[in-house]
């Protein structure tokens, strides 16, 4: 053993424990192997490894006379060593057999008592003493950084995470091998290697704490952290003080282990009661300081052989921990004046492990190595393959029955409704998986009591589009009475038309919106009655869980012998051990991987001389106790399902299970029925939402057509007023034709009686207002004013607006421009529509999809409702 101290701030008691490398003796491995590849292969062969065998002797001359005092050199030595012997023992057969490799015998020093020794005529037993080694050299290595610092303490802590790593899978791959059927040293036994795995993560996890404390991190996570120090301690010293390292290591093992375990359990007390502290748990506070004083006290009474730095730790931390104590137990009984527990009653405090043994799987991998490849002989490959295929068929043929036996298992328990109703009992019954998905659905979209808000937006929707109807119309109606007024007034020479012959197709535009609104109205109608009458069916999906409106199991009402609790718990049980059953197949068939993971028969094979089958046999013999397991599993299985079958008849009789799935049944049906209903519903507000939107913009488009005729003919008007106030004032003809601005569809005052007097057949003027789509025309010689809506004079948008969706089965309506001699002024508001929203005259086929509006109308096509007249 060797201490390293360490002059570290955050704590002084940081010393650590280095292990010393295993001492061996001079061994001549060169000419033993070289003789056994001449005199089983050829002198050729012996050649060709030749290479190989002299790189073999220096690495074990550099493992015993220590030839590069480097730790980092010797750690790489030792890992090239030890897979250079992975090859050896495929390749190999090192032993007293005659016909084996009989001249090695390997002698290594135990290295916590130098004076005993183990000698074998194997490799397990090197293999193992370079395992030792390797996990020592990490140690040493983690020794020597300094760690005063951060990144000192952090490559000392990888350092000897590095160790444990190393005596861990000495542990789990070596010892055994090197202990069993012959004499070995104590330090690579199985115990002595968990030991020193637990020391090397303690060591580590103590250099993070010191990090932890270095960059300030708050009481409760270095309690956590330095708790985890003190377990793993606890848990190395707990290996010392048993068989068979009791009577092996020095006392000072045993004290320093001891002291550091008690150390970082106060440690953590003491940073948990800064913690507690300042949650003011004063009660909990003092029990816990209390506790690491006694842990302190106690341990100080063994403390013999131990190193100075750590009992000076121990006295700084007793005294900070007297202090906080004395202080706390003061505001206690002055202020708190709670109780304080014992500290036997307190639960453990929390840790965190911030280590664990690095994996040496690939650091040790020796797969890639080249070394002794080439003699392995064709033979045993080929033999190598067969035996593989026919482990291969064992683990195939197994898991085909476990597979099989699960399958049998899920289908019975299904047609025997396990353990649904044992659960529907309970009341944990819950409803089939797609079923429950639609409800949830349903309920997430609001549900049976969201669709009052939406008939409400449809109402409001409505409403809306009345108000741009009757605004648009307040303005057409305006402009005629006051081209009306001034017919009256100037007779004859008023020239231009009517306003009600320009504004026939705006006004039949929008009557058609009118008849449309009262369709639309009709059908909401329908819509609200749809959901008054059926809110008593879809208020089942307004249950939560909805498992609650399902009929429950009940226990029978009247019982004559009382067993209905008896009969339940059987059946239950019954249950548990068919799972337990499933749980042991799944554990056979990974334990039948693995075998024939590990399964290396490699040696073996290249050793045999008697024949393959033989060996075949008797190396398959290893998967018989598993596969009679699995048989053993199958069997009880069986038996188990006729037991739970006549169980569950019992059971079913009892709580008239039948009933009760018809009730579940017809329960699953209402549900069913309630989301068709209520997908429906949703469906035809969801389509009215649309109509009503996109109605709002057809009307929003008339209604800004209308002003800009309003705005036309209020320029128009102004200028006839300005001609006809010229003609009263006797202004001359001349004159008049040269500064007037007219359109030719105003004639002059003087060619006015002309043209009546030859005219016989008068045609329609003109309208001055002329569609969207058609060029504007000047309606006089000068420039025009500028056209109406601009960005003065845009039309605000509606109050209440939805935009319509981009993937609506409708497209927004369009103003087309209409053939000649149609009078039609645009298109409907709504193309394509044929639900009771809009019942317009047949259109041509494939124009637009049919809407899910689908309620016959039983109200006339749109023209012919009395809603809005021509003026």
């Amino acid at each position: 053993m060797a201490a390293s101290p360490s002059s570290s701030s955050a704590a002084s008691a940081n010393i650590v424990l280095a292990i010393f490398e295993k001492k061996t003796n001079t061994v001549d491995m060169y000419r033993p192997l070289r003789n056994y590849v001449a005199y089983h292969y050829s002198e050729r062969e012996a050649q060709n490894v030749e290479d190989d065998l002299q790189t073999l002797k220096q690495l074990r001359n550099e493992i015993e006379r220590h030839l590069d005092p480097s730790l980092p050199a010797r750690r790489d030595v030792l890992q090239t060593y030890f897979k250079s012997l992975c090859l050896v023992e495929t390749r190999f057969p090192i032993s007293p057999d005659p016909a084996h490799v009989n001249a090695l015998t390997f002698v290594w020093f135990d290295a916590f008592k130098p004076k005993q020794k183990a000698s074998q005529q194997n490799i397990h037993l090197e293999k193992a003493a370079v395992l030792f080694n390797l996990g020592a050299v990490y140690s040493q290595i983690g020794c020597s950084y300094d760690r005063n610092t951060v990144d000192g303490r952090r490559q000392a802590s990888h350092a000897f995470i590095a160790a444990a790593g190393s005596f861990a899978f000495l542990r789990d791959n070596a010892s055994m091998k090197a202990s069993v059927g012959n004499s070995t040293t104590v330090d690579l036994s199985v115990e002595c290697a968990g030991m020193l795995e637990k020391l090397m993560l303690a060591q580590a996890q103590e250099c993070v704490f010191e990090n932890t404390i270095a960059k300030g991190s708050t009481p409760g996570v270095c309690a956590k952290i330095s708790r985890q120090v003190g377990i793993y301690y606890e848990e190395a010293l707990a290996a010392l003080n048993v068989a068979p390292l009791s009577q092996h290591f020095e006392k000072s093992w045993i004290v320093h282990v001891q002291l550091k375990a008690a150390l970082f359990y106060a440690e953590a007390c003491y940073r948990y009661g800064l913690e507690l502290h300042d949650k003011e748990e004063i009660a909990e506070e003092i029990a816990r300081l209390r506790s690491a004083v006694n842990v302190l006290t106690e341990a100080k009474k063994s403390s013999k052989g131990a190193a100075v730095q750590i009992l000076d730790a121990i006295g700084k931390l007793e005294a900070n921990i007297n202090r906080n104590l004395e202080r706390a137990v003061k505001e206690n009984d002055r202020v708190y004046l709670m109780r304080v527990p014992s500290p036997s009653s307190l639960a453990p405090i929390p840790s965190f492990s911030m280590v664990k043994p690095m994996s040496m799987n690939e650091v040790l991998d020796a797969s890639k190595e080249k070394m002794f490849a080439s003699l392995v002989p064709d033979s045993s490959a080929k033999a190598l393959s067969r035996y593989t295929e026919m482990v291969d068929d064992v683990i195939r043929t197994q898991a085909e029955k476990l597979q099989q036996a699960s399958e049998l298992t899920r289908v019975r328990l299904k047609e025997m409704e396990l353990p649904d109703s044992i659960l529907a009992l309970e009341g944990n019954f819950t409803l089939p998986t797609s079923l429950k998905e639609d409800v949830e659905a349903v309920q997430i979209s609001g549900g049976p009591a969201g669709l009052e808000a939406e008939l409400q937006q449809l109402k409001d929707l409505r409403r809306v589009n009345q108000e741009l109807l009757v605004q648009t119309e307040e303005l057409l109606q305006k402009e005629a009475r006051e081209d009306s007024q001034f017919r009256s007034q100037f007779g004859t020479k008023w020239t231009r038309p009517q306003s009600s012959t320009l504004t026939k197709n705006l006004q039949d535009r929008l009557n058609r919106f009118a008849g449309n609104l009262k369709q639309a109205a009709e059908s909401d109608g329908r819509i609200e009655r749809s959901v008054r009458e059926h809110s008593a069916l879809m208020s089942i999906l307004d249950a939560r869980p909805i498992e609650s409106a399902l009929p429950s199991l009940a226990r029978p009402i009247m019982s004559f012998d009382q067993n209905e609790d008896a009969i339940v718990g059987s059946l239950k049980q019954s249950l548990r051990q068919l799972e337990t059953l499933g749980a042991q197949r799944a554990g056979l068939e990974d334990m039948l991987k693995d075998m024939k993971r590990k399964d290396d028969i490699l040696p073996k094979l290249m050793t045999s001389t008697g024949s393959y089958d033989d060996l075949f046999k008797k190396e398959l013999a290893k998967y018989d106790h598993i596969c009679d397991e699995i048989a053993q599993n199958i069997e009880a299985q069986e038996q188990l399902l006729l037991q739970i079958q006549a169980q569950n008849d019992e059971f079913s009789a009892i709580f008239n299970l039948e009933d009760y799935k018809a009730s579940r049944e017809k329960a699953y049906k209402q549900i069913e029925a309630a989301i068709a209903k209520f997908r429906e519903i949703k469906d035809n507000i969801n389509e009215g939402l649309k109509f009503y939107v996109t109605l709002q913009d057809a009307i929003t488009n008339v209604k800004q057509q209308s002003n800009d005729f309003v705005m036309t003919r209020n320029i128009q008007c102004r200028e006839m007023i300005e001609d006809v106030q010229r003609q009263l004032a006797g202004l001359s003809f001349q004159d008049k034709n040269a500064g007037a601005s007219f359109n030719s569809n105003y004639p002059s005052v003087g060619s006015q009686n002309q043209r009546a007097s030859t005219q016989t057949d008068p045609r329609p003027q003109a309208p001055y207002y002329q569609p969207v789509e058609q060029p504007p025309v000047a309606p006089y010689g000068h420039h025009a004013p500028p056209p109406y809506g601009g960005p003065a004079h845009h039309q605000p948008p509606p109050p209440y607006h939805i935009p319509p969706s981009s993937t609506a089965p409708y497209p927004p309506p369009q103003v087309h421009q209409q053939p000649p001699g149609n009078h039609e002024y645009g298109q409907p508001a709504y193309p394509g529509w044929r639900g009771p929203y809009y019942n317009a005259q047949a259109q041509q086929p494939g124009s637009v999809p049919r809407p899910p509006y689908t309620i016959p109308s039983p109200y006339p096509p749109p023209h012919q409702s009395g809603y809005y007249k021509q003026q």
